[in-house]
């Protein structure tokens, strides 16, 4: 038998895009597949409580859940770590392998290390978040030497609010972002339906484009041992970061 490829991905509750798009990204790889861990993620916001959600305690429980089907890799599927900080996100990954002993990823170090492959110093940043939250992303970028030329936020905090957001105000908001000639651009959370768009907005603006929830499978197939140029038509990444 083949050996197969087990994704495990660590999902906020509220979410409603990741799983779906994964799972379509990985149609026809009839080796490799996306298994899913919620806890408790309901909005985005920079009060206590809602900063209280990303507590390592629920997140490192449904990593171990999902240790139990034997994954080849553990996501951090969301974008926490934006206005968290990095090493949030390093810390848990350690956390996770410690805690399972599988190798552990997350979707904004992933993009990230896409970012310092492709030397990617200015960027645009598309996101639905409010204004504060947009704000504290930004600095973190800008603390770790990536200057974000351009940037569009739709002021939102509700999670699942963010899956409602249509395709053509995506598509606008990365427009808008292309205009200051970025060297590439993030769509900046993993329950906004951008993945299906990279290709076309890529073929359109020439710019590449990197959708956190693409960055999450990304990087999950490379700690596994997959060849993610065998993720076919959706965008760049997949082929140009092999």
């Amino acid at each position: 038998m083949t050996k197969r490829l087990l994704l495990g991905m660590l999902t906020p509750s509220s979410n409603t895009i990741l799983e779906p798009v994964t799972s379509a990204m990985l149609a026809g790889l009839d080796d490799v597949s996306a298994h899913f861990g919620r806890f408790v993620v309901t909005e985005i916001a920079l009060s206590e409580r809602a900063l209280a959600q990303f507590d390592d305690a629920p997140i490192l429980q449904a990593a171990e859940l999902l240790s139990h089907a034997r994954m080849s890799a553990i996501c951090w599927n969301g974008t926490s770590s934006g206005w968290l900080g990095f090493d949030a996100d390093r810390q848990l990954c350690r956390r996770i392998e410690e805690r399972t002993g599988i190798p552990a990823c997350t979707s904004v170090l992933a993009l990230n290390e896409i970012f310092d492959a492709r030397k990617v110093a200015r960027f645009g940043l598309v996101t639905p978040y409010t204004d504060d939250v947009q704000a504290r992303i930004l600095a973190n970028y800008a603390a770790g030497g990536y200057d974000c030329v351009a940037e569009r936020h739709l002021g939102k905090r509700d999670n699942f609010s963010f899956s409602e957001v249509d395709a053509d105000t995506i598509r606008r908001m990365v427009r808008e972002v292309a205009e200051a000639r970025p060297q590439a651009i993030a769509i900046f959370c993993t329950n906004l339906r951008g993945a299906p768009l990279v290709r076309e907005l890529e073929q359109e603006t020439g710019i590449p484009i990197y959708d956190t929830v693409s960055t999450a499978v990304w990087k999950s197939m490379r700690l596994a041992g997959g060849d993610t140029r065998r993720i076919q038509g959706w965008g760049s990444l997949f082929q140009e970061l092999a």
